[in-house]
């Protein structure tokens, strides 16, 4: 099984588990699990790993539009280098600081490969879910796609310093609390824009009309790209940018818009068609997934 097929399989035991976060009376509950031979390119630091690790689970509050409280860490690798151990703790001190959050602590343990699993918390009595979508919401996107897939391909090329860079990112978890306000559907886009429009066409049993032609891409994108079709798939499938993908009534589009410390890009609409489409085609469902496709 792929994660999605075994997320399917707990779905009718673990209800709590189908969004981005479980909420269980007001407190935000989310964890993640990262490997050097799957998540961490050669090259990645032990600071950028560690902003990057903590920073996803982050990102998971933030689409729920909460707060974050606080977040823990395993961490584990064939032995216990003190200054990687000290880089790590750094990287997710800083994430946690950016979003006013605090890095409490976690637990220490030696492994094969370096492997870390984070937990972050937040707080809020009224969750935004991805399955409030309605015909004629605004399907929207915060701040720019590609970042990480661009930072892959750097990664490769040995441009440690651009890649370690584009690899930290903010998680979106100030815009989430203004999103929460007009928000009819929220998730982060972990999986690449395309899947996780699939993801909440599923959860609010609606359509989607794509306009791939507004996408906010970027820049580094066009530097790594080999061809058109590999810019639009490093935008749209690659995942790990970690920006909000949310839906807004129309009337709603523009007072969000301008509260917000981030660009808030309109990139489809709703429908009641029940499928995902652009320019009139279907959309495959294609994005990232532990495990493949």
């Amino acid at each position: 099984m792929d994660e999605r097929t075994a997320l399917r399989l707990l779905a009718a035991d673990l209800p709590a588990a189908g969004d981005d976060a479980a909420v269980v009376d007001g407190l935000v509950i989310t964890t993640d699990m990262l490997h050097e031979s799957t998540d961490f390119p050669t090259g990645t630091t032990r600071y950028t790993a560690g902003w990057r690790s903590v920073g996803a689970s982050l990102s998971d509050v933030a689409a729920m539009g909460a707060p974050a409280t606080c977040a823990v860490a395993v961490y584990a690798a064939p032995e216990l280098d003190e200054g990687e151990l000290d880089d790590f703790i750094a990287g997710a001190r800083d994430v946690c600081a950016e979003v006013g959050a605090s890095y409490v602590g976690g637990d220490l343990d030696t492994h094969e490969e370096f492997t870390t699993a984070t937990t972050a918390i937040g707080k809020t009595d009224d969750p935004v879910l991805r399955s409030g979508a309605e015909p004629g919401d605004l399907l929207c996107v915060t701040g720019e796609l590609g970042r990480s897939a661009a930072a892959v391909r750097l990664f490769e090329r040995g441009d440690s310093d651009r890649a370690n860079d584009l690899f930290r990112f903010t998680p979106r978890v100030a815009a989430g609390l203004v999103l929460r306000e007009y928000a009819s559907a929220m998730m982060d886009s972990s999986d690449g824009l395309v899947r996780s429009v699939h993801q909440l066409a599923e959860a609010s049993d609606c359509g989607f009309d794509l306009d791939f032609d507004a996408l906010p891409v970027h820049d580094a994108v066009a530097d790594v790209a080999t061809d058109d079709d590999d810019f639009h798939a490093l935008a749209t499938q690659f995942g790990e940018d970690f920006e909000l993908v949310c839906t807004v009534p129309e009337a709603d589009f523009a007072a969000a818009r301008d509260e917000l410390d981030v660009e808030l890009t309109v990139v489809g609409r709703v429908t009641d068609s029940g499928e995902v489409l652009a320019d009139g085609d279907p959309v495959a469902d294609r994005g990232y997934t532990h495990g493949g496709d």
